[in-house]
């Protein structure tokens, strides 16, 4: 489904049986690209593969947000979170992601498996605020400090919830 947003452009609504799945290797370079992940952002596979996954991140990210995706899988951990991603086209689509490490045989990380669905409707809402915030947190600090800053604003918004991050996403997803 489409629809335009305040700012003109097209937003892409994911179905609610609609999984984006996709394979990286250690830099982040895509090395696979489901039919429902080309679909939704308007990519063909020969334009997605061996590209930087976030050739399609969206400005209204947070960096903060991508420094703590980082550290929770160079630590082992998957990683759960809400995603704004830009089409083809340059429209945009959210996603509930989940990233987790993929491990070779000896158990070493090789990559990265993400699997995307259709996010809560009010949990989008709830969660473009606080990230409005850290952007401009990170706006107003110099780019050395910014992710630091930006992060440290969640993690007031955790402590003052009595919540890890894991569950706030999840209680939000669930809304």
């Amino acid at each position: 489904m489409l629809a335009k947003s305040l700012s003109g452009s097209t937003e892409v609504f994911l179905n609610t049986d609609d999984l984006i799945i996709s394979k990286t290797d250690l830099k982040g370079r895509i090395t696979y690209a489901n039919r429902t992940f080309m679909r939704i952002a308007g990519f063909d596979e020969e334009d997605l593969l061996h590209q930087p996954h976030n050739m399609i991140r969206h400005p209204d990210m947070p960096k903060g947000i991508f420094k703590f995706l980082w550290q929770e899988l160079r630590q082992g951990h998957e990683f759960f979170g809400f995603v704004k991603n830009y089409t083809a086209d340059h429209g945009f689509y959210w996603v509930f992601a989940n990233i987790t490490p993929d491990f070779d045989s000896a158990g070493h990380v090789q990559g990265y498996f993400s699997v995307r669905r259709r996010p809560s409707l009010d949990a989008i809402k709830t969660i473009e605020s606080i990230y409005q915030k850290m952007i401009g947190i990170e706006r107003r600090c110099s780019k050395a400090n910014a992710c630091t800053h930006s992060l440290a604003f969640l993690d007031q918004i955790l402590e003052s919830k009595q919540v890890s991050y894991e569950r706030f996403v999840m209680q939000l997803q669930a809304l």
